[in-house]
């Protein structure tokens, strides 16, 4: 049983929605936590949470300014901290391919300085959040963050004699999040627009809400061995029936893919698919099998009571067997984006 309380946690990125939703769990199930830090670099977004979370109330809180970039600002943070959520990262596919340095400065540099200074400063367990866009990826986002995703489970490697262990956590798109298309249709629904641009009315894209995301994270505290990417088992959603659910009213445009873009988002490729094992709940694609790995498949197989998945397995948005309806939608989306959506 996961027990937090007497544990001091920070998050990267952690005044974004990820790390707002983590917050106000940790605060609610481990009041005994011994420190949160939400580390971040945006002032204004302190000063916010900050609001929603007063230091007054919940002296645990720490509001720690900075960039993952900054390896000695990290080293500064990580101190006699035992467990690092890593969710901060440059995730804008189109702003990544105009900028795609700052992307990769961000994204995998960022990554290497958390792994070095967690690495230095005794911390135990360290999550890294990934995404959909890493499978298999055709953009500069997705190319990094699997770029990340190899240098976390890599550094399960390096860590010696030191007890700590490297996950990562892989899911779809997230109900609500900033910059996702859920809030963007509800505001040109708001604005009075006279249509919601579509890309390709055969676009599919995983669909999680933030808290679920953040139960696997707790998952991959409690249950990582080291080295796991972890997958959930959620629904797809065609384009066309969110727009629908959220603006049935309003044309719907086609405009193009945008550079970057795909028409369906994998999470399990099929290459990966020889080590990854089937949790129930989760799929977990395990490193693969080298002179370095500290523990077999077969063994992490009968402690968990998982099964390998078919040779050639896959898991993408399109070929989904559990889909989202209109109907499920407008009952999401005014669960966890807008209470005050109607249809």
């Amino acid at each position: 049983m996961l027990d937090l309380n007497n544990k001091s946690i920070l998050i990267t990125g952690g005044t974004g929605s990820f790390g707002k939703m983590f917050t106000k769990l940790i605060l609610e199930r481990f009041p005994k936590v011994d420190r949160l830090v939400i580390f971040s670099r945006d002032e204004q977004k302190h000063f916010q949470m900050a609001q929603e979370f007063p230091e007054s109330k919940y002296p645990q809180i720490r509001y720690f300014i900075g960039d993952v970039r900054d390896l000695k600002r990290l080293e500064s943070a990580f101190e006699g901290i035992n467990v690092v959520i890593h969710a901060a990262a440059m995730k804008h596919v189109h702003l990544a391919e105009y900028n795609p340095m700052e992307c990769v400065k961000t994204n995998i540099n960022g990554a290497e300085n958390v792994i070095d200074a967690a690495l230095k400063c005794g911390v135990e367990s360290v999550v890294a959040l990934s995404t959909d866009k890493a499978a298999a990826p055709i953009n500069l986002y997705g190319a990094t963050k699997l770029a990340s995703d190899k240098l976390f489970i890599a550094a399960n490697n390096i860590k010696g004699k030191r007890n700590i262990k490297f996950s990562v956590v892989r899911y779809g798109n997230v109900m609500g999040s900033n910059g996702s298309v859920m809030p963007f249709f509800l505001n040109k629904k708001k604005a009075g627009d006279l249509f919601l641009p579509i890309t390709d009315k055969k676009m599919t894209r995983f669909n999680i809400s933030l808290q679920d995301g953040c139960e696997m994270v707790f998952y991959a505290i409690e249950k990582a061995w080291g080295g796991e990417v972890f997958v959930p088992k959620i629904p797809s959603y065609n384009i066309v029936d969110v727009a629908t659910a959220i603006a049935p009213e309003l044309e719907q445009r086609v405009v193009g893919v945008r550079p970057g873009e795909k028409l369906h988002e994998e999470m399990i490729t099929s290459s990966d698919s020889y080590n990854t094992v089937d949790l129930g709940k989760y799929y977990a694609i395990l490193p693969q099998q080298s002179p370095y790995s500290t523990y077999s498949i077969e063994d992490y197989k009968k402690a968990f009571n998982a099964v390998s998945v078919p040779k050639g397995f896959s898991y993408d948005s399109g070929s989904n067997t559990e889909w989202e309806t209109v109907e499920s939608l407008e009952e999401l989306i005014k669960i966890h984006v807008d209470p005050n959506f109607k249809a």
